[in-house]
Order: structure tokens, then C-alpha cells, then sequence
């Protein structure tokens, strides 16, 4: 049985290490700040603020809890305490401010119970998904006709067209 002798790669330069472009998070932000993680946010959700009825409050519960989804499938969860404290406000503000954001149909509280007791509630967030699956169409049609008002005639000139 004969075998053929690997033929050898010609020896490659390394590659020079790019610098991070201008836009990247690393350019950004820092490398040890990114370092720690990241957490994608859609921006419908921060530019439909005022029309979800958010406060700065509850948008900071929101943003917080999105921090702890890390699967589609399963709901974040977090001990009251320590999301009250990662946003500076008593658990009572708390309740209250995870209360209204169930009353506008954005969060829904899961208790977990276990053989060991009640566990941390989990947050449903679907009805805030929902709603920004909702507003996405219109965000589409305004950065369309924002689009169209900068070309060549306008915005007038598509409709006549």
C-alpha cells in the first residue's frame, strides 16, 4: 500500500492585527468594558419609550431584565432585592413599578415555586415583545419616508410617481 506525501502549505505571514474599526463596540467602549459582556437591545424599544407610556424607571427595569435573558425559551428572573438595587430604588418601588408595567400588558410576573420553596419571580416579557413587533411597521414606514424626503424631488415626488 503506497501513500501519497502531504504536500506542505507555503509558510503564511501572520496576519497584522486589524485596529478595531471606528463603530465597533470594542473602539467604543473600551475592551475591559466589553469584556465583562454585552446585552443587545432593539432600539424601537428606547425610540417608542414615550408612546409604550415608559418611565425612566421602568425602562431601567426593562433594560435590566433584558440583561438576565439569556434564552428565548426561558423567562429572566431575578430576586427583588437585587434588581431594586441595581437600580437604586426600594423594593417597594419596585413592586410598584413591576405592577404597572403588568397593568400596561408589557411584563407578566411567573412565581416559581419548588420542593424548596418560592424561588425568585420569573418575567415574562412577551406583551413587550408583542408591542415592539407591533410598532416595527410604523418605524419601517418613517425611516422609509424619512429616506425618500432626502432624495432628488422629495418626498412629493414619490407619491406623484
Amino acid at each position: 500500500m503506497t501513500t501519497t506525501p502531504k504536500k506542505k502549505k507555503p509558510a503564511q505571514e501572520p496576519e497584522a492585527k486589524k485596529p478595531p474599526s471606528s463603530n465597533s463596540a470594542d473602539a467604543k467602549w473600551g475592551k475591559m468594558v466589553m469584556a465583562r459582556g454585552f446585552v443587545i437591545i432593539p432600539s424601537i424599544l428606547l425610540r417608542a419609550q414615550g408612546r409604550l407610556g415608559l418611565s425612566g424607571t421602568q425602562l431601567a427595569i426593562l433594560l435590566q431584565l433584558i440583561d438576565w435573558w439569556m434564552d428565548a425559551k426561558k423567562h429572566p428572573w431575578s430576586k427583588k432585592e437585587t434588581l431594586a438595587d441595581r437600580i437604586g430604588i426600594s423594593e417597594r418601588q419596585l413592586q410598584r413599578q413591576v405592577a404597572e408595567l403588568e397593568k400596561a400588558g408589557l411584563v407578566r410576573r411567573v412565581e416559581k415555586i419548588t420542593n424548596h420553596g418560592k424561588r425568585p419571580n420569573g418575567y415574562d416579557l412577551s406583551g413587550l415583545v408583542a408591542r415592539l413587533k407591533a410598532l416595527a411597521p410604523e418605524f419601517k414606514a418613517a425611516a422609509k419616508a424619512a429616506t425618500d424626503v432626502e432624495k432628488k424631488g422629495g418626498a412629493a415626488a414619490k407619491k406623484a410617481a
